[in-house]
């Protein structure tokens, strides 16, 4: 198990009794323990969730390993999840929407995805709303190429200049914009399930 140097009170309470913003502290530093607790909180539910909204628990339990194995792969953008069950279950909703999109029709997925809507705490959307869409952005960036995403972080994370994050990388310019043009658009796709939802959902 790895230390947690920023709160070292915690190393002396068992992992059970750790918040999540602990417990996604520690995974962004990629403790092992730490990920178990979140799967024995969480996985359980997760798969009911997934069960009820696929119909085959089957597909549930693929949909659960996937999310998993994201949230594994992404570890080191953990500690920027601000609600941990809300984002898993969000994880859930979007991955059953794609499996409903390979499934039937689309006049039947956006039948799908209006009656999700209605079901939906639009109060609760509405606050998580922000955090979702962080979360959908982080998985979107993990899906560009290594050098692609790197440009697209200088420009809008650390918001320097063309001409900066040129000098920097020793590109000419209009390097530069190609690869943050298209970051936006692959990004663009990947955030579309994303968008729709909401849009559907009235946040």
């Amino acid at each position: 198990m790895q230390v947690l140097a920023f709160r070292p009170t915690k190393l002396l309470r068992l992992l059970a009794a750790w918040d999540d913003v602990d417990l996604l502290a520690a995974l962004s530093q990629s403790n092992e323990g730490a990920f178990a607790e979140i799967y024995r909180r969480y996985g359980l539910l997760l798969l009911e969730q997934a069960s009820r909204k696929a119909g085959s628990r089957e597909a549930a339990e693929e949909i659960v390993q996937d999310i998993f194995t994201a949230l594994w792969l992404r570890r080191e953008h953990a500690a920027s999840i601000q609600k941990l069950p809300e984002y898993l279950s969000t994880a859930v909703k979007f991955r059953v929407i794609n499996l409903i999109k390979n499934r039937y029709t689309h006049e039947d997925y956006v039948a799908y995805c209006r009656a999700t809507s209605i079901e939906a705490d639009l109060r609760t959307e509405n606050e998580l709303a922000t955090a979702d869409l962080t979360g959908a952005l982080y998985e979107g960036l993990a899906h560009l190429p290594d050098y692609t995403r790197e440009i697209f972080q200088l420009s809008r994370f650390e918001h320097q200049t063309v001409p900066e994050i040129a000098s920097r990388l020793k590109l000419t310019p209009k390097a530069v914009e190609y690869h943050i043009t298209r970051a936006l658009k692959l990004l663009r796709v990947s955030l579309k399930d994303f968008l729709l939802v909401l849009l559907l959902s009235g946040v």
